[in-house]
C-alpha cells in the first residue's frame, strides 16, 4: 500500500474512524485501511490506463460517495488530492477549497451518517462553519447531502427496494431507510437536482448498505447493495469501485441477473474477494464473505481475481463467464473441467427442492407415537433432529416420494468460513413411508441398498467440494448440487474411485483433500 502524505489540515492520533462502532450488520463501517488498499487499486488502474499518469494531481476528476456513512472514502480522498495538487494550487486553502467543492461529493444514507461524513471530511458537522476547513460553502450541507427520501408503496412493499410496509411505513421521527440514490428512475436527474447542476462522476466509489430488513418476507430479509451498483452503472461513471458481500458470486435471493450482468460484462478490471468477512471488518460477519470489485465502462478483457485468506493472497486472471456462478479458487477449475467434460445427469434430477413435503421448519403438529395412517416427519428442533409422525394425508407435496427410500440433506450448514470445511451437514437415510420439514432436501431412490450408495457418496470428499464451489453461505438449495454428477448406486462409494473415474492429478486430490474435512459414517466430522 502506498504511504500517505500527511494532512496539513488536520492531525488525528489515533484515527477515529478505526475506533466507531458499526451501525448494524447491514450498514458497516469501512476501515481506513481498507479503504486505502481499494484507492490504491483505483489509482493503479488511472495509471495504467493514461500512461503513468497521478490520478490525485488532476485538479478535474469528480468522485461520488453515493452511500456515504463515516465519510472515509471521501475523507482519504480528500487526503490524497491535498498533495497531489501541490504543484497545480500551490495555496493550500485555495486548494482545499477547490477539492471540497468542485471534486468531492456525497449523499448520506441517514441524517446521523450525513453528519459524521462531514465531520471527517469538513471538520465540522456544517459545511460553512466557522471550523470548517472549507471556506468556500454557503450551505449547511456542503457537498454532503442528505434529505429524507420516502419509499413508494406497493400494495406490502417499496417498488425500489422490497422495504416492508408494515415495518418501515412510519413517522418522521424514525429512521426509514429509504436510501435516495436508489429510489429514482432517473439517476441522472435526481444528481442534477442534489447537487444542482448537471453532474459527470469520474469515480463513484462506496460501501453500500446489504439488505433491507424484513424486504424478503416475514423475518427475512432482502439484498439491495446490488441496486447501488447497478443505479451507479447507470451513470456511465469511468470508474466504479464498492465494498460487497461476497454472496453475489454464487447466490443470493434474486441475484441471477446482476451475477449474470458481473461475470459476463468483461468490464471488471480488479476482483478482490476475502472469504473470512472478519479480515476485512473485524467486529461484523458477513456470511460468504466480503470482496470489493473495480469496474471501468472502457476495460473489456479478463479480470485479475485476488484471493485473501489470511496472509496468503492468490492472483489470477481470470475470464469471469466461464460458469453460471463464480468459483473463487482457480485451482477448482481445472477439476471442475473434467467432471463436467464427462456430460453426466446432475444429480439435481433426483433431489427436491426447498421445503420438499410442504412443510415448514417450525412446523410442531406431529406427534410422538405413530398412529394408523401416519408416516414418519424427520425434523430439526434446537439444533438436535428428532421424528415425529402425521398423517399421510396432510402431506399435499410430493406425495409421490412418500413410499420412497430417502437420503436428506441438511439445508442448512456452516459458512464456509473454515478451513478444511465440511460444507454439509451429515445425511440421514430415511425408510418409507417418510417425509421431512423444510429442515432439508431430500434425495429419493428405489430402495436402501440405493440409499446407502448415495449416502456413502454424500460423505466423499469429492461430492462435497463440487456443492463448495456453489455454497458461499450456509445455505445449500437445490442448485447448490447442480456441478454434482449423478452415479452408480450399486456401491459404496470411496473418494479413490472418483478421484480415478475424473482422472484427477495428485495435485488435484491434494487440492481437495487439504480443504474438505473428512466426514465418517459413524459419527464423524461435523454434525448439522
Amino acid at each position: 500500500m502506498s504511504g500517505q502524505a500527511a494532512f496539513a489540515l488536520r492531525g488525528r492520533n489515533p484515527d477515529v474512524l478505526t475506533c466507531i462502532a458499526n451501525l448494524s450488520n447491514d450498514e458497516v463501517f469501512t476501515p481506513p485501511e481498507f479503504a486505502n488498499r481499494m484507492l490504491d487499486t483505483l489509482a493503479e488502474a488511472w495509471a495504467e490506463s493514461r500512461g503513468g499518469a497521478n490520478l490525485w494531481a488532476d485538479p478535474n476528476v469528480r468522485f461520488l460517495d453515493p452511500c456515504t456513512k463515516s465519510g472515509v472514502f471521501l475523507r482519504e480522498i480528500t487526503h490524497r488530492l491535498v498533495e497531489g495538487l501541490k504543484d497545480d494550487i500551490p495555496d493550500l486553502q485555495a486548494r482545499v477549497n477547490h477539492i471540497l467543492t468542485r471534486q468531492v461529493f456525497g449523499i448520506g444514507i441517514t441524517r446521523l451518517t450525513a453528519m459524521l461524513a462531514r465531520r471527517s471530511v469538513y471538520c465540522s458537522k456544517h459545511a460553512n462553519g466557522p471550523h470548517s476547513i472549507c471556506k468556500a460553502f454557503s450551505s449547511e450541507d456542503g457537498n454532503i447531502w442528505f434529505e429524507r427520501v420516502e419509499h413508494t408503496w406497493g400494495e406490502t412493499k417499496c417498488v425500489y427496494c422490497d422495504a416492508p410496509r408494515a415495518i418501515l411505513e412510519r413517522g418522521e421521527e424514525l429512521e426509514n431507510y429509504a436510501y435516495a440514490f436508489i429510489h429514482t428512475d432517473d439517476i441522472r436527474a435526481c444528481m442534477k437536482e442534489i447537487f444542482g447542476g448537471d453532474m459527470q462522476f469520474d469515480v463513484i466509489i462506496g460501501n453500500p448498505p446489504y439488505q433491507m430488513k424484513g424486504g424478503a418476507g416475514g423475518s427475512s430479509d432482502s439484498s439491495i447493495y446490488h441496486l447501488f451498483v447497478e443505479q451507479a452503472m447507470r451513470l456511465e461513471p469511468r470508474y466504479l469501485c464498492m465494498v460487497i458481500p461476497s454472496r453475489w458470486m454464487a447466490g443470493g435471493r434474486g441475484m441471477d441477473e446482476f451475477r449474470r450482468t458481473m461475470l459476463s460484462s468483461r468490464k471488471l478490471i480488479k476482483l478482490v474477494d476475502y472469504p473470512v468477512s472478519k479480515e476485512v471488518f473485524p467486529n461484523v460477519a458477513v456470511e460468504g464473505g466480503i470482496c470489493f470489485f473495480l469496474w471501468s465502462q472502457f476495460h473489456n478483457g479478463p479480470c485479475d481475481v485476488t484471493v485473501v485468506r489470511g496472509q496468503e493472497e492468490t492472483t489470477s486472471s481470470r475470464q469471469l463467464d466461464e460458469f453460471d456462478v463464480f468459483v473463487r479458487d482457480p485451482r477448482a477449475v481445472g477439476i471442475l473441467r473434467k467432471v463436467l467434460k464427462a456430460g453426466e445427469q446432475s444429480i439435481t434430477d433426483i433431489l427436491t427442492a426447498d421445503t420438499p413435503f410442504g412443510i415448514a421448519t417450525n412446523f410442531d403438529g406431529f406427534h410422538d407415537k405413530r398412529k394408523a395412517g401416519d408416516v414418519a416427519l424427520h425434523y430439526v428442533r434446537n439444533g438436535r433432529r428428532g421424528i415425529g409422525f402425521v398423517p399421510r394425508n396432510m402431506i399435499a407435496k410430493n406425495t409421490h416420494l412418500i413410499d420412497k427410500w430417502k437420503v436428506l440433506a441438511p439445508e442448512a450448514h456452516g459458512g464456509g468460513h473454515k478451513m478444511p470445511s465440511s460444507v454439509l451437514g451429515k445425511p440421514w437415510l430415511s425408510p418409507p413411508p417418510s417425509v421431512a420439514t423444510q429442515s432439508f432436501l431430500a434425495f429419493w431412490l428405489e430402495n436402501e441398498d440405493e440409499a446407502q450408495s448415495l449416502e456413502s457418496y454424500y460423505r466423499t470428499k469429492f461430492f462435497r467440494f463440487l456443492v463448495s464451489l456453489r455454497k458461499l453461505t450456509q445455505h445449500a438449495l437445490r442448485s447448490t448440487y447442480s456441478w454434482v454428477p449423478v452415479q452408480t448406486w450399486n456401491r459404496l462409494w470411496a473418494d479413490e474411485a472418483l478421484y480415478k473415474k475424473y482422472g484427477l492429478t495428485q495435485e488435484e486430490i491434494d487440492y481437495i483433500e487439504a480443504v474438505i474435512r473428512p466426514m465418517e459414517a459413524n459419527g464423524g466430522g461435523d454434525d448439522a
